[in-house]
């Protein structure tokens, strides 16, 4: 399933546990924003454990304890370009967790993102958790990316399995690594975590009390998987999921779906398709724009020519039924 090496895991988990006893921290921006920052001093070479793996600085091979350098370089995950050393992971701070993704620019196909949305996607989800404290069944990340909302639901200790799938395996491996790195063993822990590789619920089992997801949602003329929603502003993937989830939801299990939709003329014609889709499956629902404007930069783009802006919503879905009753 992941693609990681044994040598790559190691390396990455000492990475992890070096900047954890470094009271690393660092909060990744949009990439339009990185670029902001990195353009105002294009040349500058990174000293500290930030410009290296959050800004993604080059570095010489003296800006690392030798034996951590050593362990990354022979692993790949530090490589020399162009005479200097550059990172292949960048490592987020969220609430006191170290997270690892894809290096800055994210412009390769199986890139690993990670960014203001996970933040926002996070506090939502946790905020949903306590809202809605019933124990027991099955959880699933689907799209789990770096593994934010898997490993935020594992140490709820709601649920006693925690599924996170994605079609990318460098995501299962890098979310992997994270959740071990960062998940107290004495409570739900990676013991009941499972890491599939599935193209939306294709090779995931239901059903689940709760389905998670914070999907791809622009049209990216790259076709990034991490980024590209499909349609023709990014809402196909979106609708796929909120229309799949009713076939996998145990009675009473929610659909938790942090994505974005454009805003046209004052519309929102995300909201228009799925709604109707939700209440011919029997689903009650809740939708709620949560930030008017993210992505702004799009709107230059030919997709989005008409678009006034693009909002993040959240939908929430429920599936009829009690949750309690099977698991007294």
């Amino acid at each position: 399933m992941q693609t990681l090496s044994a040598q790559t895991e190691t390396a990455l988990t000492e990475l992890l546990s070096h900047l954890r006893n470094s009271s690393y921290t660092f909060v990744t921006p949009t990439p339009a924003t990185h670029e902001r920052v990195i353009r105002r001093d294009p040349l500058h070479r990174g000293t500290s454990l930030r410009d290296i793996f959050g800004w993604s600085r080059p570095f010489d091979d003296t800006s690392l304890p030798r034996p951590l350098f050593e362990s990354l370089r022979d692993a790949g995950v530090v490589t020399l370009q162009s005479g200097v050393w550059r990172s292949e992971v960048r490592v987020s701070s969220l609430g006191g967790q170290l997270f690892l993704h894809s290096a800055y620019p994210t412009i390769a196909p199986d890139a690993v993102f990670f960014g203001p949305d996970s933040y926002r996607f996070a506090r939502a989800l946790g905020d949903h958790l306590k809202a809605n404290p019933v124990p027991g069944g099955r959880a699933l990340d689907l799209g789990c990316g770096a593994g934010v909302g898997g490993i935020l639901i594992a140490e709820s200790g709601l649920f006693d399995q925690v599924v996170l799938s994605d079609i990318n395996d460098k995501a299962l491996g890098l979310a992997n690594i994270n959740a071990t790195a960062n998940i107290n063993a004495t409570i739900a822990g990676v013991r009941n975590m499972f890491f599939v590789n599935s193209n939306l619920y294709e090779r995931t089992e239901g059903p689940f009390e709760l389905i998670v997801c914070n999907p791809p949602y622009l049209n990216d003329t790259k076709r990034r998987a991490y980024r590209h929603g499909g349609g023709d502003y990014g809402s196909a993937l979106s609708l796929a999921i909120a229309e799949g989830a009713a076939d996998r939801l145990a009675p009473g299990g929610h659909l938790f779906l942090y994505t974005g939709a454009p805003i046209i003329h004052g519309d929102d014609p995300f909201r228009q398709d799925v709604l109707p889709r939700l209440q011919s499956a029997g689903l009650a629902w809740s939708y709620e724009e949560i930030d008017p404007d993210v992505f702004g930069e799009e709107l230059d783009t030919p997709a989005y020519g008409d678009v006034d802006r693009i909002a993040v919503v959240l939908l929430v879905a429920r599936k009829p039924g009690d949750r309690r009753a099977g698991h007294s």
